[in-house]
């Protein structure tokens, strides 16, 4: 049944998205260097050199809106050399990516994702809403759009006014956040869904845009789905002087970014989009306690079998 629903998930985001125009790539899962941190790839031996497993298709869509195709959609593998041992994280999981061109803002990218997931739940309800109440028991309930939108000043503001991180610290939301703020959405809209807007800089990859007035923002957001993340997208910034100065400000050496950085220097059109973990949809869909039982032989870090 888990991957009957994973089949109708997938039929209906991609049906969703050829009907807005895109075009689905499959970008390479192995690269001559590390996509956005050195940290969490696996390295491979590539014939007599190293190649590195994708933990993104980030650069190659972005590539693509550059290179004229102006809305992108992949589902593919996604590779995090991550030792994380929680019930939502894996090492090696499906990615749904988006990545659209001339947009007005950030705003187009979470209204587009919005409509898709409502579209693939309502497919979801319609084909196998009965079952999954019967096995599971859990209604599908098929989301109203448009979600609710927080920032994450409001949500740091709501959550520290329930109690949570005294110290005043935090800059970004912490598993136990997510879950309370999903909770106080719930309680105050009867939403299941959450954008959380406007991350730091300091939180947020080089390429997110900041706005002009305020660049310690991002115009960038994460999707919560009953207390767990399932998305975080962002405007990009495609100005190639912007861009390599907020690369040098982390810190960031551009020499191995060479390839990604010089498809922005002859102009790109304005452009944002999402990564979406397919397994922790459907474990929130279906109310399972962990990603392991949405997830055809899952790995993890002591994980490699059968």
């Amino acid at each position: 049944l888990v991957f009957d629903i994973q089949t109708t998930v997938e039929q209906a985001m991609r049906e969703y998205a050829y009907g807005e125009g895109f075009t689905e790539m499959h970008t390479p899962k192995l690269m001559g260097t590390a996509s956005e941190s050195g940290a969490e790839v696996f390295k491979v031996g590539y014939f007599d050199r190293t190649a590195y497993l994708a933990q993104s298709p980030q650069f190659y869509k972005q590539m693509a809106i550059a290179g004229g195709i102006e809305r992108v959609f992949e589902v593919g593998p996604v590779f995090r050399a991550e030792p994380s041992f929680t019930s939502r994280h894996s090492t090696e999981f499906t990615g749904v990516d988006v990545e659209m061109g001339w947009i007005d803002g950030v705003e187009d990218v979470m209204s587009f994702e919005e409509r898709m997931l409502a579209h693939a739940i309502a497919k979801v309800a319609e084909k196998h809403g009965e079952k999954i109440a019967e096995v599971y028991g859990v209604e599908v309930k098929v989301p109203e759009t448009p979600f609710p939108r927080l920032t994450m000043a409001q949500a740091l503001e709501t959550l520290r006014a329930k109690g949570w991180d005294p110290e005043g610290q935090k800059e970004d939301l912490d598993p136990e956040g997510e879950r309370a703020l999903s909770a106080h959405i719930a309680e105050e809209t009867g939403h299941e869904f959450v954008f959380v807007t406007e991350f730091p800089s300091s939180v947020r990859p080089f390429y997110h845009m900041r706005p002009a007035d305020r660049p310690d923002l991002t115009y960038s957001f994460d999707l919560l789905w009953k207390g767990i993340e399932i998305t975080t997208g962002a405007q990009r910034e495609h100005r190639y002087d912007v861009l390599t100065k907020q690369a040098a400000e982390k810190g960031m050496n551009l020499e191995p970014l060479s390839d990604y950085v010089n498809a922005f220097r002859y102009g790109c059109p304005p452009h944002g989009g999402l990564g979406m973990g397919l397994n922790r949809v459907l474990m929130v869909l279906l109310g399972l306690g962990t990603i392991r039982d949405s997830t055809f032989l899952f790995r993890g870090p002591n994980r490699l079998t059968p």
